[in-house]
């Protein structure tokens, strides 16, 4: 999102970069695909958004075998590329310490963005929901913030999901449905969703038999 408001407040382009489909395990092609991404990005004069950015700009490996001196010759490529780039190059990771420090060095700015304390979240679920929607007008906004205990984008997932269950419902977004829509999150997270941590409104979405 930072990326995006970056680009619109410039009037620039902005290229978001899918890892998975640029890094191959064939030789030659991360650096034929690389190639061909920043020339686009120079005839446009684009923005290039590397998102979960450590899995191309990784540290360097003590070469073993071949495969990590090929690995090592694309990051030695993708350097050079950086270098020659006049353009903005935006990285975004969760793991800034595996990071190449030779990719950091490059880096004029390094923002980080904090997990959100109890009022952040507070104000995040507070504007979560766009002026227009349904929601319920007696939504425990405290309960969430203390409860939810994540981050900005888990919240935003539940409350699209939340609304997706109050639509289907045909009611407005209200707890049961963001409880529902918190129980599919934490599910995605790996986490588990417990009855005592969520009270009184686990029951909201308890199974009757």
């Amino acid at each position: 999102m930072a990326a995006e408001v970056i680009a619109n407040e410039i009037g620039l382009e902005i290229y978001k970069i899918d890892v998975s489909r640029v890094v191959s395990k064939y030789i030659g092609e991360t650096e034929k695909n690389l190639g061909e991404i920043f020339h686009e990005a120079e005839t446009s004069n684009a923005i290039l958004f590397f998102d979960e950015a450590d899995a191309l700009f990784g540290k360097r490996s003590e070469v073993k075998d071949s495969h990590d001196r090929y690995a090592n010759v694309e990051i030695g490529y993708l350097l050079q590329r950086m270098e020659e780039y006049k353009g903005i190059v935006i990285l975004a990771t969760n793991l800034n310490q595996n990071i190449d420090e030779a990719f950091l060095r490059r880096l004029h700015f390094n923002v980080a963005f904090p997990f959100p304390d109890k009022e952040q979240r507070k104000l995040i679920w507070l504007g979560i929901f766009p002026s227009g929607a349904p929601v319920d007008e007696n939504l425990d906004y405290d309960f969430l913030a203390e409860k939810f205990v994540m981050a900005g984008g888990n919240i935003k997932n539940i409350a699209v999901n939340a609304a997706f269950y109050a639509a289907h419902a045909g009611c407005p977004i209200g707890i049961k449905q963001i409880m529902q829509a918190a129980k599919r999150e934490y599910k995605k997270m790996g986490k588990t969703f417990l009855k005592s941590d969520f009270a009184p409104y686990y029951q909201l979405i308890e199974v009757v038999k």
